[in-house]
């Protein structure tokens, strides 16, 4: 099953990029607006991570990407093999006043399983850990507070979570046939979320398949 699940996300891939005529590359994206802040979560397929955030009131922007390696402007084919130090992940514009911090962190948690060591689901490697990357003190505080609830939560217990906590530096836009994958490839998305195994274990870890707004 995991070969096939990532052959699968492969040839999706592939399949993808062929309709895409913008170049394949990745850039640093740039800072906030003025009154806005950055979230930035990896757990594993950025579609998936993605698509958690999507719609949710407060969010303006979410982008898939790269970040947490010293590769400069990785492509996806040097991050899926793992030549890059980076992760999976997505950035989050947010309003502040709108949707707070601690309600992003809980998306977050509902969407990744905090247990599993460089890997997620069906995706093995470290460009698959789960991790928060925080942007200023308070964000490093709720990360570090809500982290340490869930590794005395009953259902965590004898095991570790494994969730990194870094500080976020630079984040490199994924390939422009990454970004909203799932609107734009609904049966592909589905056939690869459900596939990969990641519905079933986030419904039985928190009790529901995927969680956002």
């Amino acid at each position: 099953m995991l070969r096939f699940t990532r052959l699968t996300r492969l040839l999706s891939f592939i399949a993808t990029a062929l309709l895409c005529s913008q170049a394949a590359f990745a850039a640093a994206t740039p800072a906030a607006p003025k009154d806005f802040e950055k979230a930035t979560f990896a757990a594993g397929c950025f579609w998936c991570v993605e698509a958690a955030f999507e719609g949710v009131a407060g969010v303006t922007n979410v982008i898939s990407g790269y970040t947490g390696g010293a590769s400069k402007n990785p492509t996806y084919e040097q991050t899926s093999e793992g030549n890059t130090g980076h992760a999976e992940a997505v950035e989050i514009v947010f309003n502040p006043k709108l949707v707070s911090y601690a309600k992003l962190l809980a998306i977050f948690w509902a969407n990744t399983d905090p247990t599993d060591l460089n890997k997620q689901f069906c995706d093995r490697g470290s460009q698959y850990r789960s991790a928060i990357f925080t942007h200023n003190p308070e964000q490093a505080a709720l990360a570090a507070s809500s982290k340490a609830k869930w590794q005395m939560d009953p259902r965590f217990a004898g095991k570790t979570i494994h969730t990194e906590l870094n500080v976020a530096g630079d984040f490199y836009a994924a390939e422009e046939y990454h970004q909203d994958y799932a609107a734009r490839n609904p049966i592909r998305y589905k056939y690869y979320s459900s596939g990969c195994g990641r519905d079933k274990q986030l419904k039985k870890i928190w009790g529901v398949a995927k969680a956002g707004n």
